[in-house]
């Protein structure tokens, strides 16, 4: 489950805490990819195309979605059931918020992710025996329930990004206080080591092609666990430490959006004052857009930001405040 504050352009339902008040919690997807030039039809981009399946028990056209497995992340059970009902391995982008809804056992929470398609193929199952990939206007005609229709309108307000950043806060460190040596060396604390391995479960999800950190210890230590699991390396990036921040911070602002410029989904480890700063900066032309207040950006320890970004300008602001998701 996910306490994600999820701030978009056409507002969400506010996600309610582990699913307060919910029988039953479920996830899904918007599944995009873009379509070749003979698919375009001059929708939501050129060539973006969004996966609807049918599922023969209801006779109905709906997103992919299902119930979580017990002790399963909402995150987690987003990518699982898409990739159950379509066949498509995605990686996760921006929340577009949740609906909930009457069903026999009571009431239904269902919070849905923008997810891309990687690859795969459809097979017919049981549970979903047909699978299209539509232009979003023509989804939105057949769509059976308004619900999901809410949901497919968020996603065409939001758009498709260029690139995806993870801005990720350390995890906890050893006291301070205890600590006699470099600041830099400080390692993490058993906390810490124990977040770094939930955020090398969290972070997958959003299918990283590179990770950069600052250079202290407890930043490196938060992803290394991240970087052995994809087999990636952690480059380091001293301007995006608070030291290096502090001397030139419009350096560090230059920095992120040279990373922010790079196709795909970046992850960067760095320091709370660093993340509140650089968030907030993002953020001053995209308050009303985002929802996020420049002046108060919340950065825990072992929290990640997920930026979804369009020709260097911030779509979406998604803040996890913890690496369960």
């Amino acid at each position: 489950m996910t306490d994600t504050r999820s701030t978009h352009a056409m507002p969400s339902p506010a996600p309610s805490r582990h699913g307060d008040h919910a029988d039953i919690l479920a996830s899904g997807a918007v599944l995009w990819r873009v379509g070749s030039d003979d698919d375009a039809t001059g929708g939501l981009g050129h060539g973006v195309q969004v996966a609807l399946v049918h599922r023969p028990r209801y006779d109905d056209w709906t997103l992919p979605k299902g119930k979580l497995h017990r002790g399963e992340s909402m995150p987690a059970a987003a990518i699982r059931e898409v990739a159950e009902e379509t066949g498509f391995v995605t990686r996760l982008g921006s929340a577009l918020g949740e609906v909930s809804y009457a069903v026999a056992e009571g009431t239904k929470l269902v919070r849905f992710w923008v997810a891309q398609a990687l690859g795969g193929r459809f097979v017919p199952n049981a549970e979903v025996d047909e699978m299209r990939w539509v232009d979003p206007t023509v989804a939105a005609d057949m769509l059976s329930y308004q619900r999901d229709l809410e949901v497919l309108r968020r996603f065409t307000a939001i758009g498709t990004p260029s690139a995806t950043v993870l801005i990720v806060r350390h995890a906890k460190a050893g006291s301070r206080r205890q600590w006699d040596g470099d600041d830099d060396l400080r390692p993490l604390s058993s906390t810490g080591r124990e977040q770094a391995q939930r955020v090398a479960e969290l972070l997958p999800l959003f299918g990283p092609d590179r990770i950069v950190s600052a250079p202290p210890i407890r930043c490196r230590a938060t992803v290394t666990p991240l970087a052995e699991q994809l087999g990636m390396h952690v480059t380091d990036e001293p301007l995006l430490s608070e030291d290096g921040y502090r001397l030139d911070p419009a350096a560090g602002l230059d920095r992120l959006h040279e990373l922010a410029a790079q196709p795909g989904v970046t992850v960067v480890c760095s320091q709370g004052g660093v993340i509140s700063d650089l968030v907030g900066k993002l953020a001053e032309d995209a308050h009303r857009r985002t929802g996020v207040d420049p002046d108060d950006v919340a950065s825990r320890k072992a929290s990640t930001w997920v930026l979804a970004l369009r020709d260097g300008k911030l779509l979406t602001a998604d803040y996890y405040p913890y690496p369960t998701g």
